[in-house]
């Protein structure tokens, strides 16, 4: 896997990295304060990763979901990537920091939210997990989707955490944030139950106001099972839908 540019920020990098046939995916490699693991903001220029380290992988290079604030979608080009290609974009980052050990940090977290939908490329991506948790036991998989119709949620249990991509709590508006047809429903969203450690996160990158409703949100996702999070809009890319709500960096 080939370096081809990097982007530092004051809590770990941006990697755009090449196959070997040449596609085009990005890895991040994160870290922060051990105090920010239940909380949602982020906190700069402190932490390392003897704390909070947070490894981001793709799972395609570019993407079909196509959701219009994110550049991925208009690549000319996608596919998944296989098991070794996600597996790699891990050793990648553990190779740029050979002064620390990735199963010592205090949580180390792998988090499948960069280029791709996890879904759409299960096998390569379950597979995956197996591997990792072999080689890291304690650690722990986060595992973004859109909400694919008919998947199985039946995996996610233990260290393994759903988050479902909202974005907008009116059905049309969704459709139109994601033109994707054959994803569930809002009402849908709300009924996934898993076995997870950990509460199951519900993510909106709010591009307008209109597109949250805190009343709404608690009656449609239970706050028992659903954890909210508020995100900007990636400022690292090129999108068609401005800066967003949400004012900080993006990690």
């Amino acid at each position: 896997m080939e370096k081809i540019r990097q982007k530092n920020f004051s809590n770990g990098s941006v990697y755009a990295l090449k196959t070997n046939d040449g596609y085009l995916i990005e890895t991040t490699d994160t870290f922060l304060p051990e105090c920010t693991k239940y909380c949602n903001y982020n906190i700069e220029g402190y932490g390392d990763r003897t704390e909070r380290w947070m490894i981001g992988v793709s799972v395609m290079s570019g993407c079909p979901v196509g959701c219009k604030f994110c550049a991925t979608g208009i690549m000319n080009q996608f596919r998944n990537l296989t098991e070794d290609e996600i597996i790699g974009q891990i050793s990648f980052v553990l190779d740029c920091n050979p002064q620390y050990k990735f199963s010592e940090a205090k949580e180390h977290k792998v988090n499948y939210t960069r280029m791709g939908e996890p879904f759409l490329n299960i096998k390569n991506v379950r597979k995956s997990i197996e591997l990792i948790n072999y080689y890291y036991p304690e650690v722990h998989h986060y595992v973004s989707t859109i909400g694919i119709k008919d998947s199985d949620f039946s995996w996610i249990k233990e260290n393994i955490t759903l988050q479902i991509s909202l974005h907008s709590l009116n059905e049309e508006r969704r459709n139109n944030l994601i033109p994707f047809s054959n994803k569930m429903t809002i009402k849908e969203l709300g009924q996934i139950r898993t076995k997870s450690n950990l509460k199951t996160t519900v993510n909106l990158t709010l591009v307008d106001y209109a597109d949250f409703n805190i009343e709404k949100l608690k009656e449609l996702f239970d706050p028992q099972y659903f954890f909210i999070k508020l995100s900007p809009i990636n400022p690292n890319i090129n999108n068609t839908m401005g800066g967003g709500v949400v004012n900080g960096r993006y990690y």
